[in-house]
């Protein structure tokens, strides 16, 4: 049984007790990001990491795992989070480094400098746009079993405006109401995916299911194709790292809110794919695993349910994109390498409203245009690079700012070169068109070096 989440919580917080106040450097900005209200609390935080994890692939990829490595499929997530929970400690001393808004394009550019900062803040960039654009075409997708119409143009056109064009409303109007809203996000998508875990274990019971945790069949090269599909699921966190300009007290909330939501996510994600697997003799055969587990000791209304489960888990994960996203093109801005407008504070509502707006308006393009796969393919792809990034500035901020870390991860540079190599081995199995985006992308952040090279960073201090 994997560890509960209230273990890692009581980590979590004993860790905190270790906080203390701290030499600043010349990339912590003890006042913040100029003009952002500090409303984000810690479990505030937690929330958009787990709404930033727990997305659509916990409905769609048991089966896909199943398929991979049978019925062993549990013990696959959890090596998973192991190897996803390497990059998160390294995301966890990295962050707590930092006050400021930004996220991997900030901590990259203090550790590397402004070259690689702007390749890493249009990757990011395009992480978060495609991930969110990917989130309302499976949206779509869901709310055709409910509203076969859905998938028509037009209507398709109005369910995708509506998804994006509310939460940037609502995000427009203050940071206060996202937070709370993708709090109630993280709750609504929390508590069905319980239910299915408890009664299908108590069902299991009844019938004296079990599962087996090893099976000597399945290849080596099966195991590491799972490995690679949950990698893509548990990924994400990586947003939420974003809006730190407006958390309460970020050097020490990010630790806390990373390890908690690793903890809930393993435990969530493990059991659910017990009972997917425990119920159905042939997991892999189905594209909707938790409605057709459900539908076995729900019945017909359980099915339903866990689909309309699925829309909330997707709508979820817009509320934490919608709140995080933004502010990194904001964090671009003020430090000089976007145009000023999008480092703009709205003087009622105290948000970086053009950010906002800019954010949901090519999320909105990307969404109408591609395809969920098109979408998923390019997020996956960015956000490896992300990972590496940030593991490799891990051992060159320690040089560049000892003592600055509020959390420092024991034997820190290990685990920097794992995240690394776990990354590169990642890369490798990827295709050359998503290779070719990528360079794409990278040429068109080096264009954007050369506009701005000559450029002064504004000082935080």
């Amino acid at each position: 049984m994997p560890p509960s989440p209230a273990v890692f919580a009581a980590w979590a917080g004993n860790l905190s007790e270790r906080f203390q106040p701290l030499p600043e450097c010349r990339f912590v900005n003890n006042e913040g990001t100029t003009g952002l209200v500090r409303a984000i609390g810690r479990w505030s935080l937690a929330a958009l990491v787990l709404n930033g994890i727990i997305g659509s692939g916990i409905f769609g990829l048991p089966s896909v795992v199943a398929g991979l490595v049978g019925r062993a499929s549990p013990l696959a997530y959890l090596i998973a989070a192991a190897g996803i929970g390497v990059i998160m400690a390294c995301f966890a001393e990295v962050a707590s480094r930092f006050r400021e808004a930004g996220g991997p394009y900030l901590y990259t550019q203090a550790a590397f400098g402004r070259f690689a900062g702007l390749q890493m803040g249009w990757l990011a960039w395009l992480v978060r746009l495609t991930s969110t654009a990917a989130g309302a075409n499976l949206f779509v997708i869901y709310l055709a079993e409910f509203w076969p119409r859905a998938k028509s143009p037009l209507p398709r056109l109005l369910v995708i405006s509506l998804l994006i064009g509310i939460l940037a409303g609502i995000n427009y109007r203050g940071v206060s109401g996202g937070a709370t809203v993708s709090n109630a996000f993280a709750l609504a998508k929390l508590a069905p995916l319980v239910a299915f875990i408890l009664a299908g274990l108590f069902f299991m019971f009844l019938r004296k299911g079990h599962i087996a945790l090893l099976d000597a069949a399945t290849p080596g090269g099966a195991w590491l194709e799972a490995l690679l599909v949950l990698v893509f699921a548990y990924g994400g966190f990586e947003a939420a790292m974003i809006p730190l300009g407006e958390a309460r007290n970020p050097r020490r909330d990010a630790p806390f809110a990373l390890f908690v939501a690793l903890g809930t996510v393993t435990l969530v994600y493990t059991l659910v794919q017990v009972v997917v697997v425990g119920v159905l003799p042939s997991a892999a055969a189905t594209d909707r695993p938790l409605a057709t587990a459900a539908r076995v000791f729900f019945g017909s209304a359980g099915a339903g349910a866990m689909a309309a489960t699925a829309l909330v888990s997707v709508y979820g994960y817009f509320t934490g994109a919608m709140l995080a996203s933004p502010r990194l093109t904001f964090a671009l801005a003020e430090r000089g390498d976007f145009p000023k407008f999008f480092a703009a504070v709205h003087p009622k509502f105290r948000t970086p409203h053009v950010s906002i707006v800019a954010f949901g308006a090519l999320a909105w393009l990307l969404a109408v245009w591609g395809t969920f796969r098109w979408n998923v393919t390019l997020s996956a792809v960015a956000r490896l690079f992300t990972y590496a990034f940030v593991c490799s500035a891990l051992p060159v901020l320690r040089r560049k700012q000892p003592g600055a870390a509020a959390f420092r991860l024991p034997a820190g540079r290990l685990f920097a070169a794992m995240g690394i190599a776990f990354s590169a081995v990642l890369v490798t199995r990827m295709g050359r068109a998503e290779l070719l985006i990528i360079a794409a992308t990278s040429a068109i952040a080096l264009a954007n070096w050369l506009w701005v090279r000559r450029r002064p960073v504004p000082s935080k201090t």
